[in-house]
Parts: structure tokens; C-alpha cells; sequence
């Protein structure tokens, strides 16, 4: 994914994120997967218009609140299990974009006790407030 800030909407965004965030969370197709929580890494970046985001008195009432994102996380894992990554990722994107300030997010999510072999299997998404196509003009297809 080419970074963020080579995109000229965010050029005057301000970025907030939360870094691996771990959650225990009912998620998996297969068996070994069900009827346990697993450890999910969740990475988040909001981007925020500077217009929206710079203090003047340096209060929070005028930034967007940490918590917010730690909030939708809880929401979302507390509704029970979720057989893919792909369906977390998307459902806190949605949630988080719904944000009034919030003008684009990018979240991940990875599990790292899959695999032996590998430091963890995940998933990434990124998008805008009222995209219908990839910021990048590429048109998403389903597979056939």
C-alpha cells in the first residue's frame, strides 16, 4: 500500500493512531479456532483534517479522543465470535470512519499464535469517508 501522505487529501491531516492494541477474541473458520479466544493485534491510523484537530486551548474537546478508538474495539469484539480478520477489519473501519472528523482510517488486524513458523497472519484496509472506488482510482472487482 503506497503511505498515506502521498494521497493530497491527507497532505493536511493530522494521523492518530493505536498501536497494537491486543484483544482476546472469539475468530476463526477452522476447528482449532472455535470454542477459544485468541490473541488479535489491532493497529488503527485516523486521519483528521488539521483544520479539525489543531488545539487552541488545548483542550480535548478539540482533537478526537483516543478512547474513541479503543471504544469501537471494545464494542466490536464484545458482540462474539467472527470467523475472518477481513470481516473485524472492515466493521471497525466502518465504525471509525463514522466519525464527524474523522475523514479516513486504516486499520489491521493480526493474529501472531496461528502459525509456528511466521510471526503472525493478518489483514489490512484503508479508506476514505464517501469512497466508492480506491483513493487511488483503481476500480475493485470481485473475483469471478
Amino acid at each position: 500500500m503506497p503511505h498515506a501522505l502521498l494521497i493530497s487529501e491527507l497532505a493536511q491531516c493530522r494521523r492518530l493512531f493505536l498501536r497494537n492494541h491486543e484483544v482476546d477474541i472469539g475468530i476463526g473458520v477452522h476447528a482449532f479456532e472455535q470454542g477459544r479466544p485468541q490473541r488479535v493485534r489491532i493497529n488503527v491510523d485516523l486521519y483528521v483534517p488539521l483544520a479539525c484537530s489543531t488545539p487552541v486551548g488545548d483542550v480535548l474537546d478539540e482533537v478526537v479522543d483516543y478512547d474513541f478508538v479503543r471504544e469501537v474495539v471494545r464494542e466490536r469484539v464484545g458482540r462474539g465470535h467472527i470467523q475472518l480478520q477481513e470481516t473485524l477489519a472492515d466493521d471497525l473501519l466502518r465504525s471509525l470512519l463514522a466519525h464527524p472528523q474523522v475523514v479516513a482510517v486504516r486499520v489491521s488486524t493480526e493474529k501472531p499464535d496461528v502459525y509456528p513458523d511466521c510471526e503472525a497472519v493478518g489483514v489490512e484496509v484503508f479508506g476514505f469517508k464517501g469512497a466508492r472506488q480506491h483513493p487511488l482510482g483503481v476500480e475493485a472487482q470481485k473475483p469471478q
